[in-house]
């Protein structure tokens, strides 16, 4: 499956290759030739590089249920990158993050990524839930997360917890 790609308007969502995931970010060519596009400068941000290995190590069925890259389908450009904390939990719940890189952001690219993805991910057997969290000074987030239906759950600190439940 990590040949999966999803299209949105202006975007392609695409599962992150092992081997992309594995090269990154010393080996951006390679990465990008895996990923058959350029990779902005800005890309992938630090909070990405801590899951690159796992990403690297996941098993083909499994790689769908990590981190996927968005390509900017005009310029062939990857400006950011969203996916999830593993698979489908005993909950049927996968929990959905996502980034733009900064020269990108403020174009509904998250908006639109999101909606993608977690369409995808509620139509996979398993799945009956998309969890997300975002910071409580977020607003650009809390208002993606607004603009898809996500229902707003108790807050754990400074983190503000959605959830989005599969429509029968």
């Amino acid at each position: 499956m990590t040949n999966l790609r999803l299209h949105s308007e202006r975007l392609d969502l695409l599962a992150l290759d092992p081997k992309a995931a594995a090269a990154l970010p010393h080996d951006r060519a390679l990465a990008g030739s895996v990923i058959g596009a350029r990779l902005s400068t800005d890309w992938p941000a630090p909070e990405l590089l801590d899951v690159l290995p796992m990403q690297a190590a996941a098993s083909p069925e499994n790689a769908c249920f990590g981190v996927w890259v968005i390509i900017e389908r005009a310029t062939s450009t990857v400006i950011g990158d969203i996916g999830f904390f593993g698979p489908p939990g005993p909950d049927h719940s996968v929990e959905v993050g996502y980034s733009i890189v900064p020269d990108r952001r403020q174009r509904g690219y998250a908006t639109e990524a999101a909606r993608t993805l977690v369409e995808w991910a509620l139509g996979q057997p398993g799945v009956n839930m998309v969890l997300a969290r975002c910071d409580s000074t977020n607003r650009p987030s809390i208002r993606t997360l607004e603009r898809l239906g996500f229902s707003r759950l108790e807050p754990v600190a400074n983190q503000l917890r959605w959830r989005l439940e599969r429509r029968p």
